[in-house]
């Protein structure tokens, strides 16, 4: 039996044996947090962190967590956003000159956030030491032309949403945005969160289990639209490059963040009590409401899925029922880690892993804890 560590208050009991649970059917490492007005009501670990070494899950035990790494993204957009930088309805090239070429000058700051720029991959080969040029990279997306008319739909930017965000931050910060979510989000909050790793923390990194991924992570079961062969086609990169020290130092805002649940749910807090706590201002409220205006609704013709993007989330839907409450906003990561904000009931909810699922369809391990969360917050 998989040894469960941390701690739950009691109506929260059901997260706790739905967690033991998941180790049961399979999970490998995993961590499990959730937030209420602020506090932390959920912290649990266990499991390996590498089942070859032997290494346990310990409570600062960090893991990849894939696409989950795009709320901190989007929040740094936010900020820049509620701090008067830039605003959501203007053209990218306002701010990022070289952005206007073929055409896209009508692609706003809010296409980008809601996926729906139409520049979710490249059109022509790259290598892989070209995806870790930044420059580079940004110079090829600020040169191609859009693969439709920008707003009218969305298609999963699954990587290019991370250069696209963070040039136009840097453009207008100064700073990576990497470094800009340490320096603003991550040292203020005692966040253990992290986009671009210090080799510093390589040791607390648990070890990606990919053996059952043998895909690029935007192929899903459904019939994929043609995007998706064009966008697997130039410059996809497998699961198992996360495990190494390349990708850990480098800077890949949509993918490469590394954090456990309850670094991404205490961010997440912030959002879910209205932009701040009585120590510290992440947002404003109104910035916060920004994040459920719908932009595009529905099916995201990279995922093949139904999904309702708003300024960042994904919104809650009938499709996608994450919350019984109607403020509240997700996304997770490729292999199954899960953030879900419910602004309703002030809980910010998260859970990472280290054992990749093939298919989020069939991967009931986040949901399963999420579920037995909204039963503990119903029951106090």
């Amino acid at each position: 039996m998989t040894e469960i560590n941390g701690t739950f208050e009691p109506s929260f009991a059901p997260v706790a044996e739905a967690f033991e649970k998941n180790f049961e059917e399979g999970d490998l490492g995993a961590c499990c947090a959730v937030f209420v007005d602020g506090k932390i009501v959920v912290d649990l670990w266990g499991g390996v962190a590498a089942s070859e070494k032997g290494t346990l899950w310990e409570r600062d035990t960090i893991v990849n967590v894939w696409s989950t790494t795009k709320t901190m993204a989007a929040i740094c957009i936010l900020m820049l956003f509620d701090r008067g930088l830039i605003e959501l309805d203007s053209p990218v090239c306002k701010y990022w000159k070289n952005f206007a070429q073929n055409g896209k000058e009508g692609v706003l700051v809010s296409h980008l956030l809601s996926h729906s720029a139409g520049l979710p991959g490249f059109d022509a080969p790259i290598t892989e030491d070209q995806l870790f040029d930044w420059d580079y990279t940004c110079n090829r997306l600020a040169g191609q032309s859009t693969w439709w008319e920008p707003g009218s739909m969305s298609g999963y930017h699954a990587m290019t949403q991370g250069w696209l965000l963070g040039e136009l931050l840097r453009q207008v910060d100064g700073r990576t945005l990497g470094t800009f979510f340490k320096e603003e989000v991550a040292d203020k909050l005692g966040a253990d969160f992290h986009i671009g790793l210090s080799d510093e923390h390589f040791d607390r990194v648990a070890y990606l289990d990919t053996d059952s991924i043998d895909r690029p992570a935007i192929l899903t079961d459904q019939t994929p639209h043609s995007f998706v062969e064009r966008v697997g086609k130039h410059g996809s990169m497998g699961a198992k490059i996360a495990n190494t020290d390349r990708w850990r130092k480098s800077e890949f805002p949509a993918a490469n963040g590394h954090g456990n649940a309850r670094s991404v749910a205490l961010v997440h807090s912030l959002i879910a009590q209205n932009g701040s706590s009585d120590s510290f201002k992440l947002l404003s409220s109104d910035v916060v409401d920004t994040i459920f205006e719908i932009q595009t609704d529905g099916t995201d013709h990279i995922l093949g899925v139904p999904v309702r993007h708003g300024m960042g989330f994904g919104l809650r839907s009938d499709l996608m029922p994450i919350s019984p409450n109607e403020k509240a906003c997700f996304w997770g990561g490729w292999g199954g880690s899960l953030a879900v904000i419910d602004v309703d009931t002030n809980m910010s909810f998260a859970y990472v892993m280290n054992r990749m699922a093939p298919s989020l369809q069939h991967d009931m391990r986040a949901g399963r804890l999420l579920m037995a969360t909204h039963a503990g917050i119903s029951s106090k």
